[in-house]
């Protein structure tokens, strides 16, 4: 998407990755410039584009009072569809943002619905839940949770709302979705995954957010669970990302530490592929079975790689084939 002003001086140029979105929708701006910015008039063209990074966010009719105010009036909806509700002159002027580009924007009027929808055909598939998430409002967020909005709808990414509040370490908001939500709800919640394949659960790992990790292992998230892509779970994750106290965490709380990847690595084989003695050991503490073979027919023994930290972790007291011990010195 690019805008040009002709020959005129100060002209700006947008990257075509910038889509108008609503969230997190500009990438990149280069500024080129023809020749000096001598006119007051061009200074000023230039000062407001800069400001204006993203209509829908700094649209006045986005602004968390009013967002706050309408969520007072909301009822869920019994309509098939959006087409079928009848709207009243406010929840259309609430509803509808026009923004300076021409896009329009249709949040749902039902509060549980997808949200929106844009002239241009792109939908953001966001709900008020996702945008007071976003905004890391925990007490419109538990305004919409009371009022029984549905916390499975997911953004174009895949994401509920749990998801971003994972996402950008929002504790308080990740804390009313849960606690105001019943328990065989959350659990659908709780497993659902985006179109990474990710859940809660990894989301939150992956960012270290450890303080949600606690908070989602308090609510019986399955820890156990595999990412859609390449069956980590988050004890994989945790030892990719070196990140020892997370894996203390996740071991302690009980989780498998000899599950397998769909290409059958543990997590010791990735901590000793990845030289990382001291998860290594930690996982070896936790009972890791170090004869376990992934498709490649390797042992995590086979990915030491000369590391004497790491191959003082595999005692060489019996001779064993395939697993099995058939000659013990000892």
């Amino acid at each position: 998407m690019a805008r040009s002003g002709g020959d005129k001086q100060g002209k700006l140029e947008f990257d075509e990755s910038r889509i108008d979105s609503g969230i997190d929708s500009y990438k990149s701006i280069s500024r080129e410039h023809d020749g000096n910015l001598d006119s007051s008039e061009d200074k000023d063209k230039t000062c407001a584009t800069d400001e204006r990074l993203d209509s829908a966010y700094v649209s006045s009719s986005l602004t968390v009072d009013s967002l706050g105010d309408f969520i007072e009036k909301c009822s869920i909806s019994e309509c098939e569809s959006t087409t079928d509700c009848e709207y009243t002159e406010e929840e259309v002027n609430f509803l509808t943002t026009v923004t300076e580009d021409g896009d329009t924007r249709r949040f749902c009027t039902s509060v549980d619905r997808p949200v929106s929808s844009r002239a241009d055909g792109y939908s953001e598939q966001l709900t008020p839940l996702h945008l007071a998430t976003y905004l890391n409002q925990p007490t419109i967020v538990k305004g919409l949770v009371e009022k029984r909005v549905s916390l499975e709808l997911q953004d174009q990414e895949g994401n509920t709302p749990l998801h971003v509040a994972c996402e950008h370490g929002f504790w308080e908001c990740a804390n009313e979705m849960i606690h105001n939500t019943s328990p065989s709800k959350l659990t659908n919640v709780l497993e659902a995954q985006n179109w990474r394949g990710l859940t809660c659960l990894h989301v939150a790992t992956l960012r270290k957010h450890h303080r949600l990790v606690r908070l989602l292992m308090k609510n019986s998230v399955d820890l156990n669970i595999q990412e859609g892509t390449s069956g980590k779970t988050a004890l994989h994750m945790a030892v990719e990302l070196h990140d020892m106290p997370a894996v203390n965490l996740l071991l302690n709380k009980g989780a498998n530490v000899d599950a397998t990847m769909f290409n059958g690595c543990t997590a010791l084989h990735l901590a000793v592929g990845r030289q990382d003695a001291a998860i290594a050991n930690l996982l070896c503490q936790a009972g890791a079975d170090k004869m376990i073979r992934n498709m490649e027919d390797e042992t995590a023994l086979d990915l030491a790689d000369g590391n004497d930290d790491i191959l003082a972790l595999f005692p060489f007291d019996d001779i064993q084939i395939m697993g099995r011990t058939v000659m013990n010195f000892s």
